[in-house]
């Protein structure tokens, strides 16, 4: 048996206007996501446990299998564990994104998507410049993709990592538009020392050779997501089968990385609308061959979401339908297998961020015959029979065949 969890992130939605109040699942032209529907089982699910912030790292943590309330830390663990950076127990690892803030606002969470590249030269700089003024600096920053990075900061005991680790952060892609002092993190000597360095962070940025060629400067980094490195039983000793992950997202590989499952890099992966869907589906068709299970996660519609995009949220769930579902689920046709289809969480384009809301889901099983489900959209799978329970059931669900 053979198990695809293809995963669009993000990409349920409220009713727009704009859109006669559908929403962009029900107009993307989706033939095999729609065959996929008629033929299996629809429901909702939510995978984000209450009292959780509605992040894709607690919500694809639930569909890989683990529940957040036993394993998870935080998200910047989560992507340091993609690089395979090492940490003791007194590193609190912190998600680093480079951001635009003109005055005392978060006018751009991403500094108009700044290539790795640029972020490297600035990450390299920010180290050279925090070591050379302080000797005892204790931080260092990573180079991550694009305006996704990570800073270490390496505290002198447990119990001031513990402290560190339960500051309320907040996501810079949350708090857009919003004055910067009113999301700070508190006025403990620790969380004062976190919100130095950000701010001090201008001095070095503001005249850096590489902002001074761009339109929007990565002026400022903005630090959130933080905790110390968990740890998940691994995947094949849980659950009896193998898996492998393929995401551009470095918090998704570092799930997978914990867990013990194959990381598939894919040449093009972005992350972004321009990620090379074609070369996900081939590389997805390869990675069956030697897997039990696939889980394949497409960052594109999210990052719409985030933009408020509907034309680029739209064409990229179809994109997602033409090269990734379509050219897999036809790749599996003669076998037995069972795909799930579900967004991590909804990011609304009137929002512009991330929702707690349930999201619909799809399973086609090719043993059995499916329920009432229409189409894979917020409606379509009302009529389904899928029972709603936690996410982080979804693994074991799909195993034994409980829909």
């Amino acid at each position: 048996m053979k198990y695809v969890i293809f995963i669009p992130d993000g990409s349920s939605d409220l009713p727009i206007d704009e859109l006669d109040g559908k929403t962009p699942l029900m107009v993307a032209k989706t033939p095999n996501i729609d065959k996929l529907a008629k033929g299996g089982f629809g429901g909702l699910t939510n995978n984000v446990p209450e009292g959780y912030t509605p992040g894709s790292d607690v919500a694809n943590m639930s569909i890989f299998g683990y529940n957040p309330a036993d394993y998870y830390t935080g998200r910047g663990p989560l992507e340091a564990g993609s690089e395979g950076i090492p940490t003791t127990p007194r590193d609190v690892i912190f998600r680093c994104n480079t951001v635009f803030s003109q005055t005392d606002s978060m006018d751009d969470f991403n500094a108009g998507h700044i290539s790795t590249e640029e972020s490297d030269k600035l990450m390299k700089g920010l180290n050279e410049y925090f070591t050379e003024k302080y000797p005892d600096f204790k931080g260092k920053f990573y180079t991550g993709v694009s305006y996704r990075h990570l800073f270490i900061y390496s505290c002198d005991n447990l119990e001031d990592a513990e402290i560190l680790s339960g500051i309320k952060t907040m996501p810079p892609h949350d708090i857009s538009g919003e004055k910067l002092t009113d999301n700070l993190f508190g006025d403990c000597e620790l969380a004062e020392e976190i919100q130095n360095i950000m701010f001090e962070s201008r001095q070095f940025l503001k005249d850096h050779e590489v902002n001074q060629k761009r339109e929007i400067p990565a002026n400022m980094i903005w630090l959130w997501g933080q905790g110390v490195t968990p740890s998940l039983p691994n995947f094949e000793e849980t659950y009896g089968i193998t898996a492998a992950v393929i995401t551009g997202v470095d918090l998704l590989k570092g799930i997978g990385n914990f867990a013990g499952m194959d990381i598939i890099d894919v040449p093009g992966a972005t992350g972004y609308f321009d990620t090379d869907y074609k070369q996900k589906g081939e590389y997805g068709i390869e990675a069956l061959k030697n897997h039990d299970v696939l889980l394949i996660h497409i960052e594109a519609p999210d990052e719409a979401g985030h933009a408020q995009n509907i034309e680029e949220k739209i064409k990229a769930i179809e994109r997602i339908d033409e090269f990734i579902v379509g050219p897999i689920v036809e790749s599996l046709e003669g076998e037995d297998f069972k795909a799930a289809i579900l967004p991590d969480h909804p990011t609304p384009i009137d929002i512009g961020t991330h929702t707690r809301d349930d999201v619909p889901i799809v399973i086609y099983d090719s043993q059995k015959t499916g329920d009432e489900c229409e189409s894979f959209d917020e409606q379509g799978v009302l009529k389904g029979s899928i029972a709603k329970k936690e996410g982080y059931k979804l693994m074991q669900r799909l195993i034994d065949g409980d829909y």
